[in-house]
Formats: C-alpha cells, sequence, structure tokens
C-alpha cells in the first residue's frame, strides 16, 4: 500500500509539471505569433491571439493546432483601389487546423471565420458628403448614417432646393449588402425633393454608395454584413488564412 501511495504522489507531480510545461510553451507560442502577425499587417497595437485546446505540446508535436483564436482591436484596410484606408474595429477571427513551421516564422489556418465592425462615421466617409448637384435647382449629399433598425440603416440626407434648403435632413431607410470585397447601401424607398422631379438614377446618385474593404489580415474575406447599433457588423471567412509568415 505505501508503495502505492507513493506511486500515486509521482504521478500527480509529474502531471502538474507537464501541465505547468504546456502552460508556459503555449504562452510563448502565443506570443511568438501574435508579434510575427503585428509585424506582418503592420498593426500598432499587438493583437490578442489564444491557442486553444491541451494539451499543447502534443498538438505541437503533431505541427498543427487544432484551434486559435486572434483579436484586433483596430485594423486599417485598404479602400478605393488602396488610395485609401477604412478602420475596422473589433476584428476577431476563429482558426481552425492551424499548421506551422518550427521555428513559428509561418503559420496558416486551414479555415477561419469571424466578425468586425465598422462604424457609422466610418463608412460615412464613402458616401460622399459634400453636396452634389443632382440637377438644375437641386444639390444634396449624406450628411449622417445611423442604425435604422432591424437591419436597416437610416441615411439622412441634407437637400437645397430651387436655392432654399430644407429646415430638416431627409431620411432614408437603406438596406446594407455585400458583394465580393464591396459593402453596399442601397435606399428602399426614394425620397421626393420638393416640386422637382427627379428620376430614380438622379436620387441614387445621393443615396446609394459603396464602399470597398480589401486586404483583410490574412486573406480572409467579406461573407456577410447587417446593420447595428454601433455599425455594420461584417462576417468574414477564409481559407488557407496566413496567421504568420
Amino acid at each position: 500500500m505505501r508503495a502505492l501511495r507513493i506511486l500515486l504522489i509521482v504521478v500527480v507531480v509529474l502531471s502538474g509539471l507537464f501541465v505547468a510545461a504546456d502552460r508556459l510553451a503555449v504562452n510563448f507560442a502565443e506570443g511568438e505569433v501574435a508579434d510575427k502577425l503585428k509585424a506582418q499587417e503592420d498593426l500598432t497595437a499587438t493583437p490578442d491571439v489564444s491557442i486553444n485546446g491541451f494539451p499543447f505540446l502534443t498538438q505541437v508535436a503533431g505541427g498543427e493546432l487544432d484551434d486559435v483564436e486572434v483579436t484586433m482591436d483596430e485594423y486599417a484596410a485598404t479602400a478605393g483601389g488602396g488610395t485609401e484606408q477604412v478602420r475596422i474595429d473589433d476584428l476577431r477571427a476563429h482558426m481552425k487546423g492551424i499548421a506551422f513551421s518550427g521555428d513559428y516564422s509561418s503559420a496558416t489556418a486551414a479555415t477561419a471565420s469571424g466578425t468586425a465592425t465598422v462604424s457609422y462615421d466610418e463608412l460615412l466617409k464613402a458616401a460622399g458628403s459634400e453636396p452634389v448637384q443632382i440637377t438644375s435647382g437641386v444639390t444634396a449629399g449624406i450628411v449622417g448614417l445611423s442604425d435604422g433598425g432591424n437591419g436597416k440603416i437610416d441615411v439622412a440626407v441634407e437637400a437645397t432646393v430651387l436655392g432654399t434648403k430644407l429646415p430638416e435632413p431627409i431620411h432614408v431607410l437603406s438596406s446594407v449588402t455585400v458583394e465580393g470585397d464591396k459593402v453596399g447601401v442601397t435606399a428602399d424607398d426614394l425620397p421626393s425633393f420638393g416640386q422637382v422631379d427627379l428620376s430614380d438614377a438622379q436620387i441614387r446618385q445621393i443615396t446609394d454608395f459603396q464602399q470597398v474593404i480589401d486586404e483583410l489580415p490574412g486573406g480572409i474575406k467579406l461573407d456577410k454584413v447587417e446593420a447595428a447599433k454601433d455599425g455594420v457588423e461584417i462576417s468574414v471567412t477564409g481559407s488557407n488564412v496566413k496567421l504568420a509568415g
């Protein structure tokens, strides 16, 4: 019985040492991947990297991690053909099947999914808030974007008709969609501008617009979008996504 108790104590101690070593190793790996991702994507802040699953050392021995989560508080994606930038907030990506090199210089996920947010103020930059002449006697421009409820965007349009500025902005409920690397905002019902007769195409010059969002980290792509309280919530997805290297 005494020998059995000693054996059990040894097993418990060795198990504890293995767990401690495993946690030290995973913390080191998380830091290495985070640093390389920061450098690769030219980020201002180090992202948060969480390597899930236990034991980590067994995954390392197999050369592939099961599950990794990456969180970036702020990311500057390119827009407008690379001439502009759009700020993306709270980018969270969930990676599966990450193969990596021994020195962590490269890491590629088989699949990835996640979410992000583009604020209404940031999206407004794409709308072009400077007034545009729609036709003779009518100028208008988007002056605000906000949550319209039920997945819609409230687009506020300020207009001057026949020399008189309308006392209040015209509010237009709009749908938000994604196609490729473009987030599109399209009016559901077109507003009228007093007694001036305008074609649908003329009005949509003001109410409808697109925001290009490309070169997201690791090559992830836009998947779905929905208007929410603080901005447009985006779902992203990808395959063979590079975390580093």
